[in-house]
């Protein structure tokens, strides 16, 4: 071998250097790889990742007021809405004509509906006004702002101005100050009034049922679990199919069957009046509260808490509770140091399925959990579906979305996210 060839480089059998020619073969398996799952990926980022972008968009858009009235809002600016008076003349002249072009739009019902989220009565006032605003002649029938003051006595309240002058902005705060019980004014960010405070309270009853669901699952699943993962293959496979009989049943006929047993008529207080333990008076009042949530929700979700654990238990070794045993160790210790610190990973995967799913979940509340057992999510559907307001539902839903993150981060802080497994 020449001196050359000794001290140059190492050289592919195509003559090329080797390490060009692995890192272009490297090259060649990482785009073999992306364009498998190419696909799948622009599946998800059509379907999933762009429909929630965009929504969560919603929760700072405010396009609707400046482009309505982009007259009006532009006079506006000029106005000292702390100086206690009516906006000018110039003002309700913008506003008679941003006016005219949106009832002939059709657009003045749906400023007025975005409106009358921060201040009630402004959907009635913009379509009142609109019956007759579409009759007026700009060239002729000024001034405007006696005229507006004969239409509709709103136009003469300084909280109508402050509303459509605040909200004016093409984005806005005001959505994430009305997830947290609060309203953006004229003067800045204000507590809403007492009887709108609800949301707030939502949000704690949500995690803490959440987290009373996940333990409550945590301590059903684990025995089930246990036994399923030691009885013989034939038998834990029978057992296993009980197991996942639930998943071949409606979600929504298995939380009908709890709102009939809950009752107060129901199977369950039937049973316990029957057997003396409850007075036929004094019957368990468990629908439309917390308890019918709880109760309906963990018998929902404990199939997810049962498969991560054993799925785990199944890895675990019986030969290290013998040799714990062989040394000394009482039963009651080789379970608790050898056998459970190992099942702790299918613990820690079944709270994560089972925490998340049920801060989503809106359907089992909506039935058995009347107002007092509702979720945030029941809040979030609602403003989707029934009063339009999907700012406030993008909003929420991004706080929610924060929190979950945030506990996932402190799960990982605290146990450690490698350690959990699914098997």
């Amino acid at each position: 071998m020449s001196d050359s060839t000794a001290n140059g480089p190492v050289l592919a059998a195509d003559g090329t250097p080797l390490k060009r020619s692995l890192a272009k073969a490297l090259r060649r398996e990482k785009t073999r790889a992306l364009l498998l799952i190419a696909p799948l990926l622009i599946f998800v980022l059509i379907s999933f990742i762009f429909p929630i972008g965009k929504m969560l968009l919603r929760s700072v858009e405010n396009d609707i007021v400046a482009d309505t009235i982009p007259l009006t809002v532009v006079a506006l600016a000029k106005w000292d809405a702390s100086s206690g008076e009516l906006p000018s003349e110039d003002v309700y002249a913008a506003m008679a004509a941003d006016m005219v072009v949106a009832v002939a739009a059709k657009a003045h019902t749906r400023l007025g509906s975005r409106l009358n989220y921060e201040t009630t009565g402004m959907s009635s006032l913009f379509r009142k006004s609109g019956r007759e605003i579409k009759k007026w002649d700009l060239a002729t029938d000024a001034p405007f702002k006696e005229k507006f003051l004969e239409l509709h006595d709103g136009w003469g309240e300084l909280e109508v101005w402050q509303t459509i002058q605040t909200h004016s902005a093409r984005t806005t705060p005001g959505y994430f100050l009305n997830a947290i019980d609060m309203q953006l004014t004229s003067d800045g960010p204000a507590a809403q009034p007492e009887s709108k405070q609800i949301l707030i309270t939502l949000f704690k009853r949500t995690m803490i049922m959440s987290m009373i669901i996940t333990i409550s699952c945590i301590l059903l699943a684990y025995p089930v679990a246990w036994i399923l993962a030691n009885l013989p293959a034939r038998k834990a496979n029978l057992l296993m199919i009980l197991v996942l009989l639930p998943f071949w049943t409606s979600l929504l006929v298995r939380t009908s069957a709890w709102k009939v047993m809950l009752q107060q008529q129901g199977v369950i207080n039937d049973i316990l009046v029957w057997l003396g333990l409850v007075g036929d008076a004094d019957r368990l009042v468990m629908i439309n509260n917390q308890t019918g949530t709880i109760i309906a929700m963990t018998h929902i979700l404990l199939p997810f808490m049962i498969l991560p654990m054993y799925a785990v238990m199944q890895t675990i070794q019986p030969t290290y509770l013998r040799a714990a045993k062989s040394l000394g160790a009482t039963n009651w210790t080789a379970f608790w140091r050898v056998y459970f610190p190992q099942s702790v990973p299918g613990i820690g995967a079944g709270s994560i399925l089972v925490f998340i799913l049920s801060i989503g979940y809106y359907i089992t509340p909506e039935i058995v959990g009347g107002t007092k057992g509702v979720f945030i999510s029941n809040r979030i559907a609602y403003h989707i579906s029934s009063s339009l307001n999907w700012g406030l539902a993008a909003a929420l839903g991004a706080i929610l979305l924060v929190l979950v993150l945030l506990l996932y981060w402190a799960y990982d802080k605290i146990v450690g996210i490698d350690n959990v497994k699914l098997g």
